[in-house]
């Protein structure tokens, strides 16, 4: 396994700069943000597909600081009911597929998106209950229209070398859970699998160790990123909340640095499960501690997966004395 980051906690710092912090860190991978919520700050495809001398520039300084990309990041909301605003996520990621194809990858991380309640529909509609009978009529829309863009941008994707398109379960979105994501990967094919997140898995009550197992090669890609539960608040009004992110004392649950939310025996019970079925890929730092600033924040995560990744491959063979 390697040690990996999405490499917009430093957005604002040129990319051989961010490179050269990363390489000072140990790290081993990046995970570059090119369209979407991520933005392009370290890559823009609409330059970089088109103009082959700063592409050579651009892939110089990766291997000059001896990094490997683990993914090309594009989430967004490509099935928005406003057709301007999904437009233009389905055109970044569509470049982001363009980008992994130059750059001989073949993955891509993404969100699956979240359609409104109706054809005429302005904002998105995350339905999370079954009643009144009205929200089981929303979903059947919300899939028939999640599973037709789907079929068709896996078919792009896969005309251009690119096979694993990792989802990252995301409240807000039709994929958020473990049920959801296999649904769609079954009604679309093995393309689909997890950009696994652990911090949107933990708030909502699901164990990772446990989701790990169930999505067994369905997980592409791996976030690293913890949860913390504020078990005061969340005794008082349960773990929907949509206090924003600042408000750190009054709400149910906030994002934290790796360890800051669980301990050093729970990350290591995933980097276990994680091999267990057969993972052996990165884990990507996506630092949104609202706690630390962006140096400390990261530095910690990096201290703390250092201690409970596996690095090297696991034994071919036990002899027993």
């Amino acid at each position: 396994m390697k040690l990996g980051v999405l490499t917009n906690v430093v957005g604002s710092r040129p990319f051989e700069e961010a490179l050269q912090y990363f390489q000072s860190m140990g790290i081993q991978m990046i995970e570059i943000g090119c369209g979407g919520y991520p933005g392009k700050d370290h890559c823009d495809p609409e330059v970089l597909l088109h103009d082959e001398e700063k592409y050579k520039e651009w892939c110089a300084l990766i291997e000059k600081y001896g990094m490997e990309v683990s993914a090309f990041s594009c989430h967004g909301n490509p099935i928005h009911p406003n057709k301007q605003i999904a437009a233009a996520f389905d055109h970044d990621m569509r470049n982001a597929v363009l980008m992994a194809e130059k750059y001989g990858l073949h993955q891509i991380n993404c969100f699956s998106g979240c359609p409104g309640d109706s054809e005429t529909s302005q904002y998105p509609n995350w339905v999370t209950c079954p009643w009144p009978d009205d929200f089981g009529k929303i979903l059947e829309y919300q899939w028939k229209v999640l599973i037709d863009y789907w079929k068709d941008f896996v078919a792009f994707a896969k005309a251009h070398g690119v096979n694993k398109i990792g989802l990252e379960l995301h409240p807000g979105f039709c994929v958020y859970n473990t049920q959801t994501l296999m649904k769609l990967r079954e009604a679309v094919g093995p393309e689909i699998g997890a950009n696994f997140d652990p911090s949107h898995l933990i708030w909502q009550g699901m164990d990772p160790v446990t989701v790990i197992r169930e999505m067994g090669d369905a997980i592409f890609h791996v976030h690293a990123k913890d949860t913390r539960i504020d078990q005061r608040n969340t005794a008082v009004n349960g773990v929907l909340d949509t206090k924003t992110y600042a408000d750190e004392i009054h709400r149910s649950w906030i994002f934290r640095s790796v360890g800051y939310g669980n301990d050093e025996l729970y990350w290591k019970d995933i980097v276990s499960a994680l091999r267990m079925v057969g993972y052996d890929y990165v884990m990507s730092i996506e630092h949104e501690d609202s706690l630390m600033s962006q140096n400390e924040g990261l530095q910690k995560a990096v201290e703390m997966l250092k201690s409970v990744i596996t690095f090297e491959p696991k034994m071919t063979e036990l002899r027993w004395v």
